[in-house]
């Protein structure tokens, strides 16, 4: 085998490995509820799982599976106060991504409402 061969066999588990994180860290965003989160703290700022319960109209228990989603994956992050944990986005690069994909969306909505393959 060539060298560019070999070092194309190297290159498939961590191109595949790429691959894989770049779909989870997408799909940490995907549900409705999550991406709403971080609109939220990106729009209002920090906010208390109470606070979001009361915005999203979702059981607690609920709220706080996405948030430890958001945390674990470097979305969010959370500081204590007392008997609240308050969360807030803490990588601004977030905010540059979902502002990117507005502009994505705004320009083919029409196309990717239409779209029966997703």
């Amino acid at each position: 085998m060539s060298t560019s061969t070999n070092r194309a066999v190297v290159d498939q588990p961590r191109d595949a490995q790429r691959l894989e994180i770049t779909t989870k860290f997408f799909r940490g965003l995907t549900d409705p509820t999550r991406l709403r989160m971080v609109e939220l703290l990106l729009e209002e700022g920090e906010q208390s799982v109470s606070e979001l319960v009361a915005r999203l109209g979702q059981s607690q228990g609920r709220i706080s599976s996405h948030l430890a989603c958001l945390r674990w994956c470097g979305y969010v992050g959370s500081r204590r106060e007392g008997k609240y944990v308050y969360y807030q986005v803490t990588d601004e690069r977030i905010a540059t991504l979902i502002e990117l994909a507005r502009g994505i969306i705004a320009e083919h909505a029409e196309a990717i409402l239409s779209c029966t393959r997703m």
